[in-house]
């Protein structure tokens, strides 16, 4: 592997101060072979840039590696979310190298990746048939619904009864509890042909979702982040679906392994991951097209606003084509562009 003689990392905000915001981390090989990786910037904000800047750069610069595979022990030098910044990068610098797709170097065996739209606020009833109506005539074939209790059953039957034939789920984002009031509610929601019901506890109560998952034919989908819960996972069948996060995960290399384990136990995984400037959304649909992704995966697109990396992540009909005839992620990035936006820098130099 060319040695990696230059780290810069941005953290970047749209333009006219719009969200979200993101840190995108810049690696330059000593063949001039440059590699991008990118994670949102949280929020409230954590440690994510300083462990960038004080612990995972300086140690990827004086870190001797061959494969991507090799710097996945940087992940245990601070959060996961700033590890797969760096490993996104990684992938895309070694694959640039050696003129290969990240898709193809990860294993992905699609051409083209099916993807669903998202419906994140909670819309009054009369106007939500209208809003899945414009997703399904763009092209989209799976609809996922933000449920909360108190705003679930009705939305949900709302929709299905108007589209009887539509792939739809919903994400509950951890906001149930195992009342009976709560469960008599996600028992209801499971009896309108739900793909998945996604995060209906707390990520740490695997337990519940085992109960659930007892209780209902809808697979569960529970809020998983590393291997060892994801094992833990199945071993009490607390589901049977798996949202693949990149960044979650702590970037592309376990973000494959996660996939690999769940595709084996028969567990349909799809994959989700914002990337507002681009390249967190070349990173997921090279992980999307990995066999076992068999449900519509979520690409989100930025409307409006300037695009920064050529060509652009875009559905298309309610599909997102893998670059297979571009090295590393298969896309340009607009650097000067990026640098213009960054509203701090960082500059780490070769040892």
């Amino acid at each position: 592997m060319p040695r990696v003689i230059g780290f810069n990392a941005f953290r970047v905000a749209m333009p006219r101060g719009r969200r979200p915001e993101s840190i995108l981390v810049r690696l330059t090989g000593e063949d001039g072979m440059v590699g991008w990786g990118e994670v949102l910037f949280p929020e409230p904000a954590d440690a994510t840039w300083t462990d960038i800047e004080e612990r995972i750069g300086p140690a990827l610069l004086g870190l001797d590696w061959d494969r991507p595979e090799d710097v996945a022990g940087l992940a245990q030098l601070g959060s996961r979310r700033a590890a797969a910044a760096v490993d996104i990068a990684c992938w895309d610098l070694w694959c640039r190298a050696r003129g290969v797709p990240v898709a193809h170097a990860l294993g992905g065996t699609r051409t083209s990746v099916v993807t669903g739209a998202r419906l994140g606020a909670e819309p009054p009833l009369d106007t939500l048939v209208g809003r899945v109506n414009r997703y399904i005539g763009g092209g989209y074939t799976r609809i996922t619904l933000d449920v909360r209790p108190g705003w679930d059953v009705e939305p949900v039957r709302t929709v299905r009864q108007a589209y009887p034939a539509l792939a739809l789920q919903v994400d509950a984002g951890s906001s149930y509890s195992e009342s009976p009031e709560h469960l008599t509610a996600l028992e209801a929601l499971a009896a309108y042909g739900l793909l998945a019901i996604e995060r209906p506890f707390d990520r740490g109560d695997l337990d519940a979702h085992t109960r659930l998952q007892r209780r209902i034919d809808t697979p569960v989908a529970p809020d998983l982040g590393d291997l060892d819960s994801l094992e833990a996972a199945i071993a009490q069948e607390a589901g049977r679906t798996l949202s693949l996060r990149v960044a979650r995960f702590g970037g592309l290399t376990a973000a494959r392994a996660a996939h690999d384990r769940a595709y084996a136990v028969g567990w349909d995984v799809w994959c989700a991951g914002p990337g507002p400037f681009g390249i967190g959304q070349a990173a997921t649909v090279a992980v999307a097209s990995l066999p076992g992704c068999t449900l519509p995966s979520d690409v989100s697109e930025m409307a409006g606003g300037p695009q920064f990396v050529s060509p652009p992540v875009r559905p298309t009909g309610g599909v997102v084509a893998v670059p297979l005839t571009q090295p590393g992620l298969g896309h340009d990035v607009d650097e000067d562009l990026i640098a213009r936006l960054a509203t701090r820098t960082l500059r780490i130099p070769a040892l």
